[in-house]
């Protein structure tokens, strides 16, 4: 069985999910139990295939992230985590979805980010988190100024 790292909050599991994990998921798990464990439909099973086949790792940049389960219905609901996490300089790449509108607006991924930025400062050692947003999405745009986050420019 797999070996993934959990992190909880009050309403949510935080599934981890390194390039390792996926690679034994494409080894040990059918495609429906791969949809099932990422809480995906045929377009995210084509990505996360993707990233098996070509690779998501270089010589100094990986990722890390987490499949957010709802402890209630035991879905997977959406995810966060970092991408372009570069181990020399470390610092990586916010990034967060919830996969169903009925899911948002409830304070979730407030919820899941506490722990993942936190987990991305003590246990990745991160020494800069940084995160790329739509000018227009205001409802992120508060997300990270709650975690005091600093705008640095506009691309």
């Amino acid at each position: 069985m797999l070996e993934v790292q959990t992190l909880e909050t009050q309403r949510l599991l935080l599934k981890g999910v390194t390039p390792a994990i996926i690679h034994q998921l494409f080894q040990k798990c059918s495609k429906t139990e791969m949809i099932s464990f990422f809480g995906t439909d045929e377009s995210g099973y084509q990505r996360y295939h993707l990233m098996h086949e070509k690779g998501m790792t270089t010589y100094n940049q990986s990722l890390y992230f987490c499949v957010l389960v709802d402890k209630v219905s035991q879905q997977a609901i959406g995810e966060c985590g970092f991408h372009t996490w570069n181990f020399t300089h470390r610092r990586a790449e916010l990034f967060y979805n919830i996969h169903e509108q009925a899911n948002r607006g409830k304070g979730l991924m407030k919820e899941a980010l506490a722990k993942i930025i936190d987990f991305g400062f003590k246990e990745l050692q991160l020494h800069r988190i940084q995160a790329l947003i739509a000018e227009y999405n205001t409802a992120s745009l508060r997300l990270l100024l709650h975690y005091n986050f600093t705008k640095e420019g506009v691309l």
